[in-house]
């Protein structure tokens, strides 16, 4: 019987849906064994193991999105229907990455048939997709917004200025991470470690900002993992629904998980048990970011049935960097045992270098740099690592002394970072009363009334600048304005090196006040600032790379330097006192010496100025854990001149 003139449109839909579907599936059935070319057979293993759960142990460099994608592709090349995949990771650029390895590998065609029902994205997109459908049955319209951190924020001044609450106290910030947490970690109010009066104030803000929501049809970034949870577990139905569609669910970097994230993607896999899940504990570094890599320890209990896989062969590393970092994180408790190895050659000996201070130290690593690019090393080839951000400034100077061009991955440059420029707009408006450009700065910070009282105490306020060295200046700038305290009002989140953002940009400022330390004059101090920021390169693709250990996850390079290998430092002061912080501290060593292809050095100075003092240094204790037969040490602190670089 043919359809009602009604139902045709559907009826021709669903009628194309599947010959396109059968023309797709007839494509794979014809494809060729070409998939596996380039892979080992671990990686073979591992992505033919279609039916079950499935746990790969990929350690760095061993190739894991390659086995990732060659899976989707593989899961496609045996009939299954891409609308049944899905397919997670964390960051958008992951996702573009993995979209494009598996077109790679199928070609244009099939890809294009394939992509109208696939999902690779990350958690969020996955969390507002099934909202999209679902979130009606929780009381929210379809047509509900996201509110982004700004939103956010502004809702939660809102909030707090509503319940008359004190802003020194009772921080937007601080509400809106206690809130993240709670919904990361699935937990309760009765879960904070806090005093009664502050949970209690908390919880009113807590119930307040939700209810504002809800009533805004709004939902903020954390609901987008929590909700689909919330809907999953008291509608079973719904849950049913998307556990027949997601037969095959893989999830990248699955150490790197939240509670809320392990939830739900065992939700989706307690159907059919078919979840791949891929990663490293030893590469988990987020902690700070409620990460829990327990999630991916624990995956044999979950799965008693499961298939593990380990990924040990190493394409990027020689076996020197290879046993070295081993030595390291094998002092871990909390890890799943694997050895990496290479068919690569053994390589150099590690460098590790003592200095007398951090100016030593980035003269030392600049003289390096430059010997290596003269032997035909490119720069862009080449990285500087360090803990903090605020170690950037002595060796960005270093580099603009030198007149080599780099780059800061991952942040801003010191000089263009938003602290450094407003308190360098303060000190220039004492200088010369007739900037605008500082003048409009300052303005941008400072509320209407705050402002009116910077000016009225204006001229007693330049006076100073006659009887106040550069660095008191600062300190006076700082306490006048309660400069402070709006950093830490409007930067309440957490940097990448895992502290809060005010936290660090305060260590910044205090960097600045280190470098006006070594000034008599605020004129003198001004010009070689600005002399500081003058850029001199043009080239915009062969630069060095400065950054964080955070910053250098999937990243590799032919020669690493480590800056500011020593206690207090690397690790963090703050993780000394908890072993599970202090093993996230090791684990993070370990990324930064595993993205080294050829040549690593670790420095380490006698003593440091940093965030405005200078300190006496030890060596890092994971510089003591090397082992001894692969490392070259040196000392630069007797004068000892190291031997020239010489490349294979």
């Amino acid at each position: 019987m043919l359809p009602s003139d009604s139902e045709a449109p559907r009826w021709r839909n669903e009628r194309a849906r599947k010959m396109i579907l059968l023309l797709f599936l007839a494509c794979y059935h014809t494809a060729d064994m070409k998939l596996f070319d380039g892979l080992n057979d671990k990686q073979i293993e591992a992505v033919k193991a279609i039916d079950g759960p499935v746990l790969i142990l990929a350690g760095a460099g061993s190739g894991k999105t390659k086995t990732l994608t060659h899976r989707i592709a593989h899961l496609l090349s045996q009939g299954v229907n891409p609308e049944n995949i899905l397919a997670v990771t964390f960051t958008n650029k992951a996702a573009e990455e993995m979209r494009s390895r598996v077109k790679n590998l199928l070609g244009n065609v099939k890809y294009q048939m394939s992509n109208v029902n696939l999902f690779i994205g990350t958690f969020h997109s996955l969390g507002a997709k099934i909202l999209r459908e679902e979130i009606e049955c929780l009381g929210y319209k379809k047509s509900f917004v996201i509110y982004d951190e700004d939103d956010s924020s502004s809702l939660a001044k809102d909030i707090i200025g509503e319940m008359n609450l004190s802003r020194d106290r009772f921080k937007p910030g601080s509400f809106l991470n206690l809130i993240s947490k709670i919904k990361s970690e699935l937990t309760d109010l009765e879960s904070l470690d806090s005093g009664d009066f502050y949970k209690n104030q908390f919880a009113n803000f807590y119930n307040i900002y939700s209810r504002r929501l809800k009533a805004s049809n709004a939902v903020d970034f954390d609901d987008l993992i929590t909700l689909p949870v919330k809907i999953y577990e008291s509608h079973p139905e719904i849950l049913e629904k998307y556990q027949n569609q997601y037969k095959y669910i893989l999830v990248d970097e699955y150490q790197d998980t939240n509670r809320a994230q392990y939830v739900l993607i065992n939700l989706l896999a307690k159907k059919n048990k078919n979840i791949f899940a891929i990663g490293d504990p030893d590469q988990a570094i987020y902690g700070w970011r409620h990460a829990d890599f327990r999630n991916i320890l624990n995956f044999e209990k979950d799965y008693p049935e499961a298939k593990i896989v380990k990924l040990e062969q190493n394409y990027r590393s020689s076996q020197n960097i290879l046993s070295a970092a081993h030595e390291i994180i094998s002092k871990n408790i909390e890890r799943k045992e694997k050895t990496l190895w290479t068919e690569n050659p053994a390589g150099a000996m590690l460098e590790v270098v003592e200095v007398n201070n951090e100016r030593a130290e980035a003269e030392f690593i600049l003289d390096k740099i430059l010997e290596l690019n003269k032997a035909g090393l490119s720069v862009d080839k080449i990285v500087v690592m360090y803990r903090t951000n605020a170690q950037s400034r002595v060796l960005e100077e270093a580099c603009l002394y030198a007149n080599l061009p780099y780059r800061v991955v991952g942040a801003v440059k010191f000089y263009q970072r938003k602290e450094i420029k407003d308190v360098l707009a303060y000190l220039r408006l004492l200088q010369n009363q007739s900037d605008e450009i500082s003048l409009k700065r300052i303005t941008g910070i400072l509320g209407k009334k705050s402002f009116a009282k910077f000016m009225e105490d204006f001229p007693n306020f330049k006076t100073q600048t006659e009887s106040l060295l550069p660095k008191e200046l600062i300190k006076s700038v700082i306490k006048k304005t309660g400069y402070y305290d709006y950093l830490a009002r409007k930067f309440p989140d957490f940097s990448p090196d895992g502290e809060l953002e005010s936290e660090s940009r305060i260590k910044n400022i205090k960097e600045l006040s280190g470098l006006a330390g070594t000034h008599d004059n605020l004129s003198d101090f001004l010009t070689e600032v600005t002399l500081m920021q003058q850029e001199r390169d043009t080239d915009n693709s062969k630069k060095l790379n400065l950054m964080t250990l955070h910053s250098a996850k999937g990243l590799e390079f032919d020669a690493v330097f480590i800056a500011g290998a020593e206690e207090n430092l690397m690790p963090h002061s703050r993780a000394t006192y908890s072993l599970e912080e202090l093993e996230e501290e090791r684990r993070l060593c370990y990324v930064g010496m595993t993205r080294a292809k050829k040549y690593l050095w670790l420095l380490f100075a006698k003593q440091r100025f940093l965030w405005g003092e200078r300190k006496e240094a030890m060596p890092s204790r994971f510089i003591m854990e090397l082992p001894q037969h692969l490392v070259n040490f040196r000392s630069l602190a007797d004068g000892y001149n190291l031997p020239k670089v010489e490349l294979e």
